[in-house]
């Protein structure tokens, strides 16, 4: 996957996972998130990961390099 991006995934028990998936399997999961329903699997770099998409309460998705310090 090289234009992979990490995704957390947090749910509403107060747990977040996160995975490195692609732009398309990210589009995938958004849909299954809409539907709300049932169980969804990620196929990510770090394996398959099975979520309950109706325990979901956010997506956050990090498309930049995140830095330590200061802008400037």
């Amino acid at each position: 996957m090289a234009d992979a991006e990490r995704v957390s995934i947090g749910f509403s028990g107060g747990g977040v996972v996160e995975v490195r998936i692609d732009n398309a399997k990210l589009k995938d999961l958004r849909k299954a998130l809409e539907k709300g329903d049932g169980w969804y699997d990620i196929d990510a770099e770090e394996g398959m990961v099975a979520v309950d998409v109706s325990q979901v309460v956010f997506l956050r998705s990090a498309t930049t390099p995140q830095r330590i310090g200061f802008g400037g």
